[in-house]
């Protein structure tokens, strides 16, 4: 935890400290120029700053939370990108503003005084909101780095108020403090720091298939270092490096340290031998104003104005850059040195922790190297030594359940697997692909606990649920034809009244066949597809289906203009039910969407993204859950059979958030999702988060696996 701590308490600190200063010019301007009544305004835009930036925080964690594994990837790996160039502005923007800071926010504020109340707002919210932006993101990007809160969390704040302290000294003069050599400091950590992000950014993007040269690795250092071991972990949680990266993550992270260390040590150095520079380092005298070598303003009635932030003072001593040095020199050993630390490191622990033991992969070796483990957690580096790419499972031999696995292990490379062994039999099944499946003898261990394994799941275990399933769709979509022809009819007669509520009968009829959109190909786009993304949005000629009908019905246009709307919509309809016996239907589909249907309701549905003048997206919720109960009830004695208590949550879950929806379905019809109360509203979207939880676990469990 504290290994990954301190990148955060880096940037807190640094930006905590980057804040407090700015209002304490703030303060200190309007304490020496006799307009302490201003002040409540200065808080009013800090505190407003600050629910900004947490908002920030809050909005970034919930539409991360609401994308699918790919999209999540390749979001964090975007603002990864993104924060990167932030803290790079952010360094850069200090060693070249720091020495008009001061003077420049007094400018602003005389100029806030002269214009009213809600400029000096303004000011003092630009101010310190630009601050705590640039802390959230690379925050947040932190935490999503280190895979947990707590520690980034926890180091941010340390940081926090370590710098609200040292802000407090300054400002009553009980502390002086070189701050050009601070921030000089923690701007090198940060740049180094800002490189492993750019790395762990760029893997997230080649994960998320934007960004190719996944599998090109440049180093793969699992089969001689334990990657949980505690240098391991250190590294990684503070530099970001692991035991294995691919060719991009090695090259952008190189690159970015070497190029923006060396700009940035070049500026610090011309920084040095400025003429204006050169007075302050050596510590002579006050600058006009009462400005003092320290990098604070003396102002009347004992306040301190934390003048010249970061440029008022230049590390003591400093002179001429020696032209003996190449350019290259301070940089290099930037980089070099923590190699070479951790290089010994590894080399004084022999590079792997004892509990870590190597067993090979292969149809002819398959769990060489495997003795009785221990019980406890355990590490085993898996090395294959065969000609193809396999599939590695621990597993019960007797019943085939899987303790752990390593998909896609390619020739000659190493991953670890970690697992928890307790009290039983245990074996390695190796699954080359195109290969034969091949299992270790087995080992019993005795003395530990007992341990929560998974029963695999193969293709043909899903056969009767998906038959069950295409059979239910099959007859819903007969269904979804006859009532599509009704409201049909209904347009064609001019009985536009007649047809809203047909639209809704058959609307509803659809959106209960959510898991099987995936199987309709482009006519779901062509039968319920958003205008999102279209160039013309709602009016453009692409734009077709129940959501174009529904436009055009609650937006007064003529029975004549949605006459050709009607009639695509039931020729699609038809079509769909035609071509549906003849598709492909992934059965690895059917767990996913028991996740992903109502994943798209919290995310389209609940958010009203899909409304286009109807008002009934809470009906479209409900009909969603029922597709949901649906594929649960096909899916049922797979479950049971894995995790007896899980459909017990699912089905608590189902029924609160049916119990909600149902609430706003008047006699008079569905209240529209912008007129429920915000309390109902809130409720709404907890309980569909608190399901969605209870329902993340059913893909993993029903995976299909090479093991069973």
């Amino acid at each position: 935890m504290w290994d990954e701590a301190f990148p955060s308490f880096l940037i807190g600190l640094r930006e905590g400290l980057e804040a407090g200063l700015i209002v304490s010019i703030l303060v200190a301007t309007l304490v020496r120029f006799g307009h302490k009544a201003r002040l409540p305004q200065v808080w009013t835009g800090v505190a407003a700053a600050i629910a900004l930036s947490l908002s920030f925080g809050a909005v970034l964690t919930f539409t991360a939370a609401n994308l699918s594994g790919h999209a999540q990837e390749a979001f964090g790996g975007v603002l990864s990108l993104i924060a990167v160039g932030f803290v790079t502005a952010m360094v850069f923007w200090m060693r070249r503003s720091a020495r008009t800071l001061s003077a420049d926010l007094k400018e602003k504020v005389q100029a806030s005084l002269a214009m009213g109340a809600g400029a000096l707002v303004l000011t003092s919210f630009l101010a310190v909101g630009r601050e705590g932006l640039e802390t959230s993101l690379f925050l947040w990007t932190n935490v999503r780095t280190a895979g947990e809160s707590t520690g980034p969390l926890l180091g941010a704040a340390v940081g926090l108020v370590l710098s609200a302290g040292l802000c407090w000294g300054l400002y009553r003069r009980a502390l002086k403090m070189n701050l050009t050599r601070f921030f000089t400091i923690t701007g090198a950590g940060l740049i180094v720091v800002a490189a492993g992000v750019l790395g762990y950014g760029l893997r997230d993007l080649q994960e998320s298939g934007l960004v190719g040269g996944g599998s090109s690795y440049a180093f793969d250092l699992s089969g001689h270092l334990d990657a949980s071991s505690w240098y391991a972990t250190l590294v990684q949680g503070t530099l970001n490096l692991t035991v294995t990266m691919t060719v991009l993550q090695v090259v952008g992270y190189l690159a970015y340290l070497c190029i923006v260390m060396t700009l940035f040590v070049e500026g610090v150095r011309g920084g040095k031998t400025a003429p204006a520079a050169g007075k302050a380092a050596q510590g002579q005298g006050t600058a006009q104003g009462g400005e003092t070598a320290q990098g604070q303003e003396t102002a009347q009635g004992g306040e301190t104005a934390q003048g010249e932030k970061a440029g008022a003072a230049a590390p003591e001593g400093a002179g001429p850059v020696r032209s003996g040095r190449p350019r290259w020199v301070v940089p290099a050993a930037l980089v070099a040195v923590p190699v070479v630390v951790a290089g010994a490191v590894i080399a004084a622990s022999d590079g792997k922790q004892s509990s870590s033991a190597t067993v090979s992969v292969s149809e002819q070796e398959c769990g060489k190297g495997f003795g009785t483990p221990l019980p406890g957690q355990q590490v085993f580096q898996m090395h294959n030594t065969g000609d193809k790419v396999s599939e590695v499972y621990l597993v019960n031999p007797a019943s085939g359940a899987v303790y752990g696995e390593i998909e896609g292990l390619a020739p000659g490379t190493t991953r670890a697997l970690t697992a928890t062994i307790g009290s039983g039999d245990y074996a390695w099944r190796c699954v080359p692909t195109g290969g034969t499946s091949v299992t270790s003898a087995a080992v019993h261990v005795t003395g530990g606990g007992q341990v929560k394994a998974v029963k695999p799941v193969a293709e043909d275990d899903l056969k009767g649920p998906l038959d069950a399933y295409k059979d239910y769709v099959g007859k819903g979509l007969a269904t979804l034809l006859t009532q599509t022809q009704k409201l049909q009819a209904d347009v064609h007669g001019g009985d536009l009244a007649t047809a809203k509520a047909d639209w809704l009968t058959a609307h509803l009829q659809y959106a209960s066949l959510g898991a099987a959109y995936g199987t309709f190909a482009d006519l779901d786009g062509k039968i319920n597809g958003r205008p999102d993304g279209l160039a013309d949005k709602a009016q453009d000629k692409d734009f077709t289906g129940f959501l174009r009908l529904e436009y055009g019905l609650w937006h007064g246009q003529s029975a004549a203009d949605l006459t050709p709307v009607a009639d695509q919509l039931a020729a699609d309809v038809a079509k769909l039910g035609q071509d549906f016996p003849g598709q492909d239907f992934d059965p690895g589909d059917l767990p996913l969407r028991a996740h992903e249907i109502l994943e798209n309701t919290l995310q389209f549905e609940l958010t009203g993204d899909t409304d286009q003048g109807s008002g009934t997206n809470l009906a479209t919720t409900q009909a969603n859950l029922a597709g949901t109960r649906e594929l649960l009830t096909v899916l049922q004695p797979l479950l049971d059979e894995r995790d007896p208590q899980l459909l017990t949550r699912v089905d608590a879950g189902m029924k609160r958030v049916g119990d909600l929806v149902a609430a706003a379905h008047k006699p008079e019809g569905w209240t529209a999702l912008e007129q429920l109360p915000a309390d109902a509203r809130r409720q709404l979207d907890g309980a569909t988060g608190e399901l969605l939880e209870d329902l993340a676990p059913i893909p993993a469990l029903l995976e299909i696996r090479k093991a069973a």
